[in-house]
């Protein structure tokens, strides 16, 4: 491997960078070789540049221009050549415009505008970016370079091998990186008041999890009777920071893994390193571990790829999650079936002190490490395949971007194959502007509330990406002047056609998006991968973001005009398919943007079948139509405080026996433990056993329990997620409450950040009232705020649509009727249902007693 200058190397890149290496800007490539082997490859051969307006005599003005001459950041055209773009669907005349340094491209981009008022394009692309999307090829796949070795594995500046390259191309066969070489790490510090203090607490353990590797660091001895052989005792706090920077090393690792490690481990790990005035540099140039931000904070090591899998579960994997909470033990346990140690983490100062009672807490460290390594595995596929499809973001950056950006850039590198050129952001003003215009959305109809039996629910296929693909809906070939005659769309303001001949750019990316994903949900039909899997969802995110993307307010490709087309559309499929479904006997129940809800009444599963069948002739391009699943039982509540139905809130059974449910309690993250409990047990014996007699009993004893301040403070915890920064808000609620509280105990507290609090007794405005979890006591926080806020709120309307009032759920009930008495009756021909259909318990006594507290004309709106 090092005896020939002349070399070829394989190797997947895990991390890049960019430095000037002899005036030069120079590409700094990390990663694996296919045995395992790190190198580090060179690449000199690409320029940074932009693109501006072809005008008059511009050339030659261009290609002379220098700014800050003479001075160490002067910025320099190095070579201009004239080039044909195409912007929003029409040809543009510009210059591709070379410069010295990747830091002189704004720089002379800025003069060009303001000095030879001439637009510039694309000069706001950071260099890295601009290479992944020029070089066609995406990180962590296989590349073959072609180079010569310039210095040894222990070479000047390096800790690996370094190749400069004469060509990098993708190597034959798509092959990835599917088994990088992972290690997990996890910190104990010392906080007896729980502050974030890393100037004054120690850490007091620090465990690291591998393949066939596990280790616990700390500095004080743990208990005789209990040795573990994965503890090692060193003899301080910096010892145990030297020892980690070593086993780092040795490790090895292409992935470094924590738990929000962004904002806590390794930020709390470089101030202690600081401290001890010990170098960090576990970078593979051996440079310092860099922490940067305080808020929004985020931590890098050059040549290895520090994955906050926190970050990366909130951003991308959250929204397909059940876990109320995105905490470390939660996520583990709803993806892993795997929990943290059982060990009450409050104790940790106290045994630290005492010298007793470690050994628990060395396996609660290294399982936390174990869980964030299994996790980092597990997600792998996922990860990996929104790297490649994306193209252009290392794994860094894709744990750290949100949805909008996965959509611009993947739509900026199909641009350049197309010869399109990406719009410029647009500017603070062009934003306000923006933001001032509202799209109506989808139609969401609202449900008549009761319990329903034999439902259908249909949907349609990706209903805006295939609106998009099939009505060409596509900025660049809006109101042609060549298809007048065109199909106008259905909105309510505003005339909008597009174009029948000429495929538009935007529509034939998303297109080809569904294309991909129809192919390879093929392929899973046939055979099980999860890379396969992982793939086809990360197309169908991506897929599903455009139309959100089209009507965001800072998108380079920005048009509220299709937004609205997109949304009238939908409205009008799907109200079409209301029409024609009442026509065939169906009975619409409720609709939700691209579902459509139908009681079967007497038809047949065949007549749903004709029925799909029938929609989908007359569906143009690849809109579909599908059957969604079939359910013996739905619930449908109204709103709290009117007797219509509630959009986006229902429960459905389905035919294994789970429950679907939306827009509960029970899937919000932003209420209560108790509340989701509750709500989550009620729907089960609801939905499952046809009887109201345990729920309602159930809520009755929780109740009381609160009332008694019986209940653990776990269960009263409230979980919201801040959505920006704190000092934002003109009028902060309790989350915001909580979140200065934990700012002002040290924490880093930010945009995106799960806030939990308690609400205790007192006087005052509900935020007043807000405390900690750790600062409350079992007896202090508001029984009556519970019960009134979230707790009754909780079950209220699923008993109501059951004809069960408020004034039942509190009191002693002599009697109960089963849900016999509360099912909202279809019309049927003249024949007994079957006894089997639903558990019976119904008496004159019960009935009476239920008819008194609905009046006549409560119990005709129950009947169909």
């Amino acid at each position: 491997f090092y005896e020939k200058t002349a070399m070829r190397v394989e190797f997947f890149p895990i991390d890049l960078m960019y430095r000037i290496i002899d005036g030069r800007a120079t590409l700094l490539l990390f990663g694996p070789t296919r045995d395992g082997k790190r190198v580090c490859v060179l690449d000199s051969t690409f320029e940074p540049y932009f693109y501006c307006e072809d005008k008059n005599g511009l050339r030659d003005r261009v290609a002379k221009l220098v700014v800050n001459k003479g001075q160490d950041a002067e910025a320099r055209v190095v070579s201009v050549k004239p080039i044909k773009k195409r912007l929003f669907g029409k040809e543009r005349s510009l210059l591709r415009v070379v410069a010295n340094v990747p830091k002189a491209v704004p720089v002379l981009a800025k003069h060009i505008r303001e000095e030879f008022e001439a637009q510039s394009f694309e000069a706001d692309i950071p260099f890295v970016r601009r290479y992944l999307i020029d070089k066609g090829f995406a990180p962590l796949t296989l590349l073959r370079v072609d180079g010569e070795h310039v210095s040894s594995p222990r070479g000047e500046g390096f800790r690996v091998p370094v190749v400069r390259a004469t060509r990098i191309e993708p190597s034959q066969g798509l092959e990835v990186l599917n088994e990088p070489r992972v290690l997990a790490f996890d910190i104990e510090t010392y906080s007896p008041d729980k502050r974030y203090a890393p100037e004054e607490q120690s850490i007091l353990m620090i465990s690291l999890y591998g393949k066939d590797f596990q280790r616990v660091l700390t500095w004080k001895p743990i208990d005789k009777d209990s040795p573990l052989d994965y503890v090692e005792v060193l003899r301080s706090e910096a010892d145990v920071l030297m020892r980690f920077k070593e086993l780092v090393e040795e490790y090895a690792p292409d992935i470094l893994t924590g738990y929000f490690s962004d904002g806590f481990d390794l930020p709390f790990i470089k101030t202690r390193a600081r401290k001890y005035r010990i170098k960090l540099d576990l970078g593979l140039d051996h440079s310092d571990l860099k922490t940067e931000g305080r808020i929004q904070s985020k931590a890098s090591i050059v040549g290895i790829a520090h994955i906050d899998i926190f970050k990366f579960i909130r951003t991308v994997v959250a929204r397909s999650l059940q876990a109320e909470t995105l905490d470390l033990n939660s996520v583990a346990n709803e993806l892993l079936h795997a929990q943290k140690h059982d060990v009450p983490i409050e104790g940790l100062v106290p045994a630290w002190d005492a010298g007793k009672g470690l050994s628990a807490y060395a396996k609660y460290c290294l399982i936390d490490s174990q869980l964030c390594y299994d996790l980092c595995i597990k997600l792998w596929p996922n990860l990996l395949e929104l790297v490649r499809i994306v193209g252009c973001l290392p794994p860094f950056d894709v744990c750290r971007t949100g949805f909008s950006q996965f959509v611009e850039l993947y739509v900026m590198r199909q641009a350049q194959g197309l010869n399109e050129i990406a719009p410029n952001k647009p500017t603070y003003t062009e934003q306000r502007a923006r933001l001032q215009r509202s799209v109506k959305g989808g139609f969401v109809a609202e449900p008549k509330p009761g319990l329903y039996q034999n439902l259908a629910v249909l949907d349609f296929r990706s209903l805006y990406p295939s609106i998009i693909a099939s009505h060409n809906v596509s900025p660049d070939v809006m109101n042609c002047r060549c298809c007048t005659d065109a199909p106008r769309a259905p909105t309510e303001r505003g005339t909008w056609w597009f174009c029948q001949k000429q495929k538009g750019f935007l529509s034939s990316v998303i297109e080809d998006l569904i294309s991909r994903r129809a192919r390879i949900k093929d392929m899973l039909k046939r055979e099980k991968d999860p890379l396969l899997e992982a793939r086809s969802e990360a197309l169908k995110v991506l897929a599903n973001s455009f139309y959100g993307y089209l009507g965001f307010a800072m998108a380079r490709w920005y048009s509220v005009e299709c937004a609205e087309c997109t949304t009238a559309w939908g409205r009008d499929y799907i109200t079409r398919v209301n029409k024609d479904a009442e026509q065939r006997g169906f009975r619409v129940l409720y609709n939700d943007t691209d579902s459509t809800f139908i009681a079967m009444e007497r038809k047949s599963r065949g007549d749903v079948q004709q029925f799909l069948f029938d929609v989908n002739k007359s569906l143009p391009g690849i809109m579909e139509l599908e059957l969604e699943g079939y359910y013996p039982v739905g619930l449908f509540v109204s709103l709290r405080s009117a007797e219509t139905g509630a959009k986006k809130k229902y429960a459905l059974l389905n035919e294994q026996g789970e429950i679907k449910v939306r827009g509960f309690e029970t899937v919000r993250r932003n209420a209560s433990v108790i509340s989701r409990e509750l709500q989550r047990y009620v729907l089960e014996h609801v939905l499952h056993d046809r009887s109201v007699d345990k729920a309602l009993t159930h809520v009755q004893d929780v109740v009381s329990q609160l009332q008694k301040n019986q209940l653990p403070i776990d269960k009263v915890i409230i979980s919201t997620q801040i959505q920006k920064d704190i000092d934002s808000y003109a009028s902060p609620g309790p989350p915001v409450a909580a979140a200065k509280r934990l700012r002002d105990r040290g924490m880093p507290v930010g945009a995106g950040d799960t806030i939990r609090f308690v609400v205790v007794k007192g006087k005052g405005l509900i935020r007043d009232k807000v405390r900690l979890p750790e600062e409350v006591n079992a007896n202090e926080y508001d029984s009556e705020y519970y019960i009134t806020h979230h707790v009754l709120p909780a079950v209220e309307k699923i008993f109501a649509a059951l004809g069960v009032t408020k004034e039942q759920m509190l009191g002693a009930m002599e009697s109960q009727a089963g849900l016999a008495a509360y099912f909202k009756p279809t019309p049927t021909p003249s024949r007994s249902p079957s006894k089997s259909t639903i558990k019976t318990k119904t008496t004159t006594k019960t009935m009476n007693k239920t008819s008194h507290h609905v009046t006549k004309k409560k119990q005709k709106k129950r009947l169909l």
